[in-house]
């Protein structure tokens, strides 16, 4: 079990770093979240683009 989370990340499925990265990516470089599935998903980590839209 993970311990001290941050409370914006607490009780969520995927780690810390893969959410920042989406979110950075998503901002910075204006992708879809299809795309930004498709470049998780080359790192090996398996989500769905709507998983990516609730975060």
């Amino acid at each position: 079990m993970r311990r001290n989370q941050p409370a914006l990340f607490r009780g969520r499925h995927f780690g810390a770093e893969i959410i920042i990265l989406c979110v950075r990516w998503y901002l910075r470089f204006g992708l879809s979240f299809r795309n930004l599935e498709e470049l998780i998903v080359e790192r090996n980590v398996s989500v769905d683009h709507v998983t990516i839209w609730k975060l």
